[in-house]
Parts: C-alpha cells; structure tokens; sequence
C-alpha cells in the first residue's frame, strides 16, 4: 500500500484514497460500495465510482485494491473494565476445573510477590455441578485473595482469603438485586452474585486500584481498540473513576482522545426513590457539562436483571431447574427513574436479558413517553438474549433501539445458557432477524470485557452463528445469522447511531466524520472464516491515523 496521507492533517488540505473496494454502509444498497472516497482535514469530501471525477487532493494513498470499512463503534463496553480483564488471568479456555487451577497457578509461579491475584472469564459448565465454592479454589490458591470475575461479568467467585478480606461471614445481609450464596449451614460458599459482586468484590477492587492502575488501564484499552478497527465506543457503566480517568487520557492526548467515547452513567437501585433520582440527577449535570467530540456523558444506565448462565435473569416462566429471579428494579422503582432520566433528556439503556425484564423496561419507557410526551428519544435496551415474541415490534414502535451482542452467542459458551432454560426458548436465542424484520434499530457490540473485544470476530459469529473461539465447533441456530453486510452496517452506521451519531459518523459518506479502516483481505469475497484471519492495516479517526500495521 502506498500512502503519503499526512497523520495529522490540516484542516484545509484535502487526500483522495483511491483504488479501494469501499464498503460505505449506505442504508440505500445501490449506493454501498464505491472505489474511491476524499477526506479534507477530519471529514469525508467526496465518495465516488471508478470513472467519476475526484476533486483535486494535496495528497493521493493508493489502497491497493483492499477493503475499507467505516470505523466499528463498539455501542456496549466497559472501557475501564477491558483495561483491567487485559491484565488478568485469561480462563475462558478452561473447560475443568483442572485447567482452571492450572491457569491460576502459573499466575502465581510468575508473580510470586503478589498479594491478590484476579481472573476473568470462566464459564460455569468448566466448574463441577456449575456450583464454584471457595475450597475449590483454596486447593490451588490459599495464601492470598483469589477474585475470579464470571466470563459474563455478573457474579465473582472468590477463595476464602477473598471472603475475609471482603469481611463476609453467615451474617452479612444480600444487598438489594444480589446473593451471598450459602450452603445449608448458612456459611458462604465463595459466589457472590449479581449486587453483591459489584458491591463487595469489586468495591474492594476499586479501593484497591489507583489512578496510574487506571490511566494504565485505559491506554490499554484505546490501543487494543484501534488495533481492531474501532474508531469509536459506548461505555455502559461509567462511574466517577472512569470518567475521571478518560478525563485524564484526554489532557495526556492533547485535549482529544484517540478514538470517540459516548457514556452511560451506572444508576443503581438503593431502595429509595429519592436516592435513586438523585443519582438520575447527577447524571444530567454531567451530560450537561461542556462536552467534546471525544468524550462526552449521554445517558444513565439501569442494570434490570442478571444473566441465564446464573439462573439471574428475570423471565416469565421458570429456569429448568424450577427456579426463576426476580428483576433488581421492579417496576414501582423503575419507573420513576425512567420518568425523570427521559424528562431530563437523558438517553435510557436498560440491560434486560430476560424476558420479564425487556417486559417491565418497555413497560417503564411507555410510561414515561404518556407523561412526558412528544419529543426526540431514542433509548435503548441492552442485550436481550431471550425476549418474547412482539418484543421487536413493541420496540419498534417507541423507536427503541435493540443493542446486541453476537459474541455472546458464540457456540463455545452456549451449552450452559441453553440447559438452563432447557426449553423450546433457546431456538428464540438472540434472534437478530426478527429486530430488522420489525424495523427497530439493531445496534452490535461485544460488552468488552465479558466476550472477546475483537470486531471482526464478532462479526464472524454475527454473520454464521458459528464460533470465534473455537472453529471447529458447528454453528448454533444458523437461522438466525445475518448476511455480513447487514451484520457490519449493524456494527458502524447503526452502532453509531444508537447514541444520536447517525448523521455525521458511521458511514463513508460525504460529510460524515473520516472514521475508517484499512483491511488487509476483503472479507466479503471469501469464506467466512477470513472474518478470524483477517487483520487491520490501517485505522483513521478523524482523519488522522491513529494506528498502522
């Protein structure tokens, strides 16, 4: 490829790149390839076909015939959180308990001299029973606290040093929307679900961690980022630490940040109406602060239920076992904060993976359409792995944005979420199709770090139902895989537009914002397993490169 683009380009200088196959994401389908496309400092000029006349360029970058994609926006991630799990023992592979006490154990040979050790990633079908206890660790690890986050991020399985260290005994409470889970003499047993995780495990981690562990945490994550071709991401559970940290990253970037970050503020539920509106509150003077292009706060987040992997999502009829949860909001406390967020203006993303939950969120979000009117919205909700038929037209119809990530369909992992439902529902599993058939909007992602941040794979899963982590395996409901084109204009045109950006980035067109990538193989020419091999030449965001190969 030759290129004498400039890296940081004036804003009255103009580059043609030329002799590309440019995938624009147009919605029009006769308008969404082209050859061609000009950037004049950090917007796209021009884009054109092969015998159309380009405007006169300072610049010219011959592509060499290869693919060029709109930047991916990844619309659900946890920025601070990928930063971390990036520099935490990897267990997903596992498929024992063996292997996971291997993993830890060379952890602990390598660094000796450490006084807690954390993990991420492990899948409850690899633990006996799928019930993880502390003695299991305590086998391997015992000497120092063992904090091991679930692959999907909702429930932590901790040794006994953990369990002291967090002063948890046979007499600390659960917390609202959470489970200290006991065995039958009523001792904990090592699990800490949903609230609980989140309010003793990853407070003492919080604690624990200092602002050069964070600013070391979010480099890692905007390189990773750009490495795979994502120009742009929405964090799902912003809190005062990560946004204080990407504040800094933006001063150490020159008063920019190498790619664009939309934020949802974490509201949680305290019991307590005012409490909670409070936080609704906060989270609208921060969205109200002199934003940037780069950073900027766009709405509130709401946690409604757990996960099926956990038997912690809220469904309408029972888990297999006979069991179901109940949401961590409730309707009667959901809706006034869904009131006051909308009224604010506030965009409203609601993770609900069951489908009672998806139920009482639509439920909420009509509500406060009735009390606040006619107005500009679109909120979202997040996930919905298993929700119920004329889930997507209702959503349809309040302009609610369905925002979904294939990853976590990937056949690797599936075998425990489908035998805990056990039932005919796993052939409704994440059916996409039926989002665009109802024509909501679909947004893709990969809720970093609970599924592998990689953009091309997930677009590998989205467009086979076939899995990333391991090939061999066959794919998993292949009726519900979406052709690649749809697939990627779901993961850049309408990722960025479910957070408003719909008009200026997402797409190559002219007038939108010179986010894009360079591939290395056009991935829409081969089989589909080029999506795994496939590699990023060059990523641009805002015209200037920010990575290269």
């Amino acid at each position: 490829m030759t290129a004498d683009a400039p890296r940081t380009p004036a804003q009255n200088t103009t580059t043609l790149y030329r002799n590309a196959r440019v995938f624009t994401a147009a919605a029009d389908e006769a308008d969404r390839w082209a050859d061609a496309f000009a950037v004049a400092g950090d917007t796209i000029v021009w884009v054109g076909r092969a015998g159309e006349e380009p405007p006169a360029a300072d610049s010219t970058v011959d592509l060499e015939g290869r693919l060029v994609l709109p930047g991916f926006t990844d619309a659900h991630t946890h920025v601070l959180m990928m930063g971390a799990a990036l520099g935490q023992v990897y267990l997903t592979e596992a498929r024992d308990l063996h292997d996971i006490r291997s993993l830890l154990l060379a952890a602990r040979e390598a660094d000796p001299s450490a006084t807690v050790l954390r993990g991420r990633g492990w899948l409850f079908d690899a633990v006996p029973g799928g019930a993880p206890t502390a003695a299991m660790i305590d086998e391997a690890i015992a000497d120092i606290p063992v904090y091991l986050d679930a692959n999907d991020y909702h429930s932590c399985w901790v040794n006994t040093a953990a369990l002291a260290e967090l002063g948890i005994t046979r007499d600390t409470p659960d917390p609202i929307g959470g489970e200290i889970v006991r065995d039958a003499s009523g001792e904990p047993t090592g699990m800490l679900l949903e609230t609980a995780a989140t309010q003793y495990a990853w407070a003492q981690r919080d604690e624990a961690t200092t602002d050069a562990d964070r600013d070391e945490q979010v480099q890692r994550t905007l390189d990773a980022y750009l490495a795979t071709g994502v120009t742009g991401v929405v964090d799902m559970a912003m809190d005062e630490f990560g946004l204080a940290a990407l504040q800094r990253a933006q001063e150490r970037h020159g008063g920019e940040l190498p790619l664009r970050v939309a934020a949802h503020w974490l509201v949680t539920n305290t019991g307590d109406d005012a409490r909670n509106l409070a936080q609704v509150e906060h989270a609208a003077r921060l969205a109200a602060d002199p934003a940037t292009p780069w950073l900027r706060v766009v709405g509130i987040k709401l946690i409604l239920d757990g996960v099926i992997d956990a038997c912690t999502a809220a469904m309408r009829h029972p888990y297999a076992d006979g069991s179901n949860a109940d949401p961590i909001w409730p309707l009667e406390r959901l809706a006034p904060v869904v009131r006051a967020a909308d009224a604010a203006g506030l965009q409203i993303a609601q993770h609900a993976i069951g489908d009672y939950a998806s139920q009482i969120a639509l439920d909420a979000l009509e509500q406060a359409v009735a009390a606040n009117g006619d107005r500009p919205r679109r909120h979202r909700i997040e996930h919905l792995e298993y929700a119920a038929p004329g889930t997507a037209e209702r959503m349809a119809s309040l302009g609610v944005t369905a925002s979904m990530q294939p990853v976590h369909s990937d056949p690797a992992i599936f075998d425990n979420w489908m035998a805990m439902l056990g039932d005919d529902r796993v052939e409704r599993a994440f059916p996409w199709p039926e989002y665009e058939e109802a024509g909501a909007l679909l947004a893709f992602s990969t809720d970093s770090p609970t599924a592998p941040h990689l953009a091309l794979a997930n677009m590998y899963v989205a467009s086979t139902r076939a899995s990333a982590l391991d090939p061999a395996i066959a794919a998993v409901q292949p009726q519900h895989a979406l052709p690649l084109q749809h697939a990627v204009a779901h993961a850049t045109r309408d990722a960025a537009a479910s957070v408003g950006d719909g008009e200026w980035r997402g797409r190559i067109a002219e007038g939108c914002a010179a986010d894009f990538v360079v591939l290395d193989t056009d991935v829409f020419a081969e089989d589909p397993r080029a999506l795994l091999r496939a590699e990023i030449v060059r990523t641009v965001v805002a015209g200037r490169v920010r990575f290269e190969r």
